[in-house]
C-alpha cells in the first residue's frame, strides 16, 4: 500500500532562504501568498482553526511565527528532511502493531502555528499536518522526538479509523480531550514499542507529572465541571503551572485505568457518555482530596 506524502515546505523554505533580512511582515505576505496559491485548502484550514478558535492568526504568526522563522531555517530543514524519511517506516510499524490499513497522507509544511502534528483531513483523505515551525521551536527535530510526534498523530488515526467518526467529535468535551490526547500519548508508545514521550521538554518532566499527578487530576476535573477552559493542559504555548503538555501524561494515566478489560479497539469506541463517566470517575480515584487549582 502506498503511503503519500505532499512536501509543501520545500518550495516555501527556498523562497525564505532567498530573502535577505526580512521583517516578519514580509515573510508573512510571502507566506501568504504563496501556501494561498499552491496549497489553498492548507491555507485556509490553518485560518479557519484560528478564526473557529477566536484569534487573529495575523497577529498570532506575526510574534509568535514569523518573527522567529529567518533564526530557525536550519531547524526546520532538518525536521523536513527527517520527517520525509521516517514517515514509511512509522506508518508501516503503525499498520503493523494496530493491526490496520491507515490509508492517510503526510502533509510536511510550514504553518502559522497550529501544531507540530495535526491528525485531521487533506483533499478528501485522512491526514497527519506537521507544522515545521511548531516542531523549530519545541526542538523536535531530533530521530527520537519526530518518530514519536508520528507515532502520536497516527495513533490520533488509528482512533479515528476504530471509532468510525472524527476525534474531533470527542474532543469538544474536556473529558473527551483528555480521552482522546491520553489514546493517541497511548499508542505513541504501542506503535513504538517502547515507552515514548515525544513532547517532554526535559528528564525532569516525566518524574514532575507522576509526583504531581493527584493535583493534576484534581485541576484539570474541577476546571471542566466549571466549564473552564482546559487548554493549559495541552499545547505548548500555554502551560499548567509552568509545565507543558501534562494534559498528555494525566490522559494516559486515565486511558491505562480505562484499558483493563479492554482491547484498545473497544477502548477508541466508547460512546462519549461512557467515556465522560468513565474519566470523570477515574481522576475522582487520581485525585481525591485537596484544594482545587
Amino acid at each position: 500500500m502506498d503511503s503519500p506524502l505532499v512536501d509543501a515546505a520545500v518550495g516555501f523554505l527556498r523562497v525564505l532562504r532567498d530573502l535577505s533580512g526580512p521583517a516578519p511582515a514580509e515573510i508573512l505576505a510571502t507566506w501568504e501568498g504563496f501556501y494561498s496559491q499552491r496549497f489553498p485548502e492548507l491555507h485556509a484550514k490553518q485560518i479557519q482553526d484560528c478564526t473557529e478558535a477566536g484569534e487573529d492568526w495575523r497577529t498570532i504568526a506575526l510574534a509568535r511565527v514569523f518573527a522567529q522563522l529567518p533564526t530557525r531555517l536550519a531547524a526546520l530543514e532538518e525536521a523536513r528532511g527527517r520527517i520525509l524519511g521516517l514517515w514509511d517506516d512509522v506508518l508501516a510499524r503503525a499498520r503493523a502493531a494496530l493491526g490496520l490499513e491507515l490509508d492517510v497522507v503526510a502533509v510536511v509544511h510550514v504553518g502559522i502555528g497550529c501544531g507540530a502534528g495535526w491528525a485531521t483531513t487533506y483533499e478528501g483523505k485522512s491526514a497527519v499536518l506537521f507544522g515545521l515551525e511548531n516542531i523549530a521551536e519545541l526542538d523536535w527535530y531530533t530521530t527520537a522526538r519526530l518518530e514519536g510526534l508520528i507515532a502520536h498523530e497516527l495513533g490520533h488515526v488509528a482512533h479515528a479509523a476504530w471509532r468510525g467518526e472524527p476525534v474531533e467529535l470527542v474532543e469538544e468535551d474536556p473529558l473527551g480531550l483528555l480521552y482522546s490526547e491520553g489514546f493517541a500519548q497511548r499508542l505513541e508508545g504501542v506503535i513504538l514499542g517502547r515507552e515514548s514521550w515525544h513532547l517532554a521538554p526535559d528528564e525532569g518532566w516525566l518524574p514532575w507529572c507522576r509526583e504531581h499527578l493527584p493535583e493534576l487530576a484534581r485541576a484539570f476535573r474541577n476546571r471542566a465541571a466549571q466549564g473552564k477552559a482546559v487548554n493549559a493542559f495541552f499545547g505548548s504555548w500555554l502551560s499548567y503551572r509552568g509545565v507543558p503538555f501534562t494534559g498528555h501524561f494525566l490522559g494516559h494515566t486515565v486511558i491505562r485505568m480505562m484499558e483493563e478489560g479492554r482491547t484498545l479497539p473497544e477502548l477508541a469506541g466508547l460512546p462519549l457518555p461512557e467515556v465522560r463517566a468513565s474519566v470523570d470517575g477515574f481522576l475522582r480515584a487520581l485525585g481525591p482530596q485537596g484544594s482545587s487549582l
